[in-house]
């Protein structure tokens, strides 16, 4: 039997890269997907995949960043699906604008929001079903600009996803006596669309040589997997042709 048959999990940033490499693998062990994202057209294609697989799926567009939305979505869960076994918060941006010689006002509001504020968002309209059933699992994709600074990611997703990170970790100290367990995935480079929002325009060539999308679906499904009593705080997954390795080996040597 699929690890996850009678399960229900919710995706965000379901349409594209890793959430959706995550929900068609949810789905691949037998969860019935809720996938949510600002674009209905995206979320339709990835639900037709796995129906077509013979799973089941449901479009929630919504977008994450916008508090009133995010808890409407939950509220459906409730009342159409009666609980919610796997949050999958992985809504993220970032801008083209990074550095602090022409970051604004409005980058920092959207970077913000996008990662940190729409993370909370959803924990915290998950949290209320997992507590009544005792049991649940939060993962959220952070970066590893959440544990390691540099100049690459820019100030403010740095700084955001550190926060990410941080309440990953609150989430366990609070709600460990509820059965809650929160993973923290922290990537290196992953070939997404997010890359598109480089300042400097990422080669097919590197992009290849980089974890892929499916690298991380792959991961999210064993740490959803994993049974109650255990919990991975924390994973960073990266590449091995790490680049800012190999630029330090190469100035180095």
């Amino acid at each position: 039997m699929a690890k996850l048959s009678g399960k229900i999990a919710w995706v965000t940033g379901a349409g594209s890269g890793i959430g959706e490499s995550a929900a068609l693998m949810l789905a691949e062990e037998g969860a019935e997907i809720v996938l949510t994202g600002r674009r209905r057209e995206p979320l339709e294609s990835v639900a037709a995949r796995i129906a077509a697989a013979g799973g089941k799926a449901h479009v929630q567009p919504g977008d994450l960043m916008v508090s009133a939305q995010v808890a409407a979505i939950g509220d459906w869960i409730k009342a159409n699906l009666g609980r919610l076994d796997v949050m999958v918060a992985n809504a993220g941006l970032n801008i083209v604008q990074r550095d602090w010689s022409n970051l604004t006002f409005e980058g920092v509001d959207t970077v913000i929001h996008g990662n940190l504020s729409s993370a909370f968002y959803s924990v915290i309209t998950a949290l209320p079903m997992m507590r009544a059933q005792k049991d649940g699992v939060i993962i959220v994709t952070a970066s590893m600009a959440g544990r390691w600074i540099s100049g690459l990611s820019g100030a403010t997703y740095t700084a955001a996803k550190h926060g990410v990170v941080a309440m990953c970790h609150t989430v366990n100290m609070q709600e460990c006596v509820n059965g809650i367990r929160c993973s923290a995935v922290l990537p290196g480079e992953v070939a997404t669309p997010i890359l598109d929002k480089r300042p400097v325009p990422i080669t097919p060539e590197e992009r290849a040589q980089m974890a892929q999308a499916d690298d991380l679906g792959d991961l999210i499904r064993y740490i959803a997997c994993l049974p109650k009593h255990v919990v991975i705080n924390e994973v960073m997954m990266c590449p091995t042709w790490n680049r800012g390795y190999v630029a330090a080996l190469r100035r180095n040597g």
